[in-house]
């Protein structure tokens, strides 16, 4: 029996953003969706509180949905669930550096980062993938750059060949930006490092999934990215705050 499609519980047109209310188990099958992308921040069950409980069996569901994902997670949580991954091969990870740290013990390096792993399915080459690439200084003088003589060991000889150096650079797997205070949910993610994370894996006009989508900010990172994006959220109190906050983000009809 084919469950009935969920009505969204606030919905924008024409910005592309839908935000539904349940338990993502539920929600994303009677869809029928197929993403792009998805970007989850699920419980890490790290600690004793209430909405902190893992969802059993979500990363084989995201498989269903989407061949890319990005998931932040602790390292104890990754190598606990470790198992539920299976459905998915693991690309690569990126550290976000936050301006202050986390964590009450005394007895350890203070935690002042977080994680986001990529994954994927299928063929690597047939995953979107477009590195961010950010301009550097460089002394104009120097942009020719001869490399007859480069050996890199690790890769074998590189043949003589001279390139033009355009000041950019990629963008490195360790980026930091301030961690967001007084926000809507007690682990909301910046904007600017869910934009970077939505840029390099999904393409302009693409469809964001975020499961378990707290105070909106995938949804609103999506749409500042030009990209489209439904979100699912399991407490009724967090959908309320991302809705209110999204509709303040969009204009009235002239």
């Amino acid at each position: 029996m084919t469950s009935a499609v969920p009505r969204p519980y606030w919905q924008d047109p024409d910005t592309g953003l839908t935000l539904y209310h349940g338990d993502m188990r539920e929600v994303l099958p009677a869809l029928g969706i197929t993403a792009d992308l998805i970007v989850a921040d699920p419980p890490y069950a790290e600690t004793s509180l209430e909405w902190d409980r893992w969802p059993d069996g979500w990363p084989a569901l995201a498989a269903t949905l989407a061949s890319s994902m990005w998931c932040f997670g602790s390292m104890r949580m990754f190598l606990d669930r470790r198992d539920e991954f299976r459905a998915w091969k693991f690309a690569q990870d990126y550290v976000w550096e936050k301006h202050n740290g986390s964590g009450f013990t005394r007895d350890r390096f203070r935690r002042v980062h977080e994680t986001a792993t990529h994954w994927y399915r299928g063929d690597w080459g047939s995953v979107h993938h477009t590195t961010p690439r950010f301009p550097t200084e460089f002394d104009p003088r120097d942009r020719s750059v001869s490399a007859s003589a480069a050996r890199v060991p690790h890769t074998g000889a590189i043949g003589a060949h001279r390139y033009e150096d355009d000041g950019l650079r990629l963008a490195r797997s360790v980026q930091r930006a301030p961690s967001v205070r007084g926000g809507l949910h007690p682990t909301e993610k910046p904007l600017q490092v869910l934009e970077r994370l939505i840029t390099y894996a999904c393409q302009p006009g693409g469809l964001v999934v975020d499961p378990f989508a707290g105070s909106g900010s995938t949804l609103d990172a999506a749409r500042l990215s030009g990209r489209r994006a439904v979100g699912v959220e399991a407490r009724e109190e967090y959908c309320d705050a991302a809705a209110r906050r999204l509709s303040a983000l969009t204009l009235p009809a002239a």
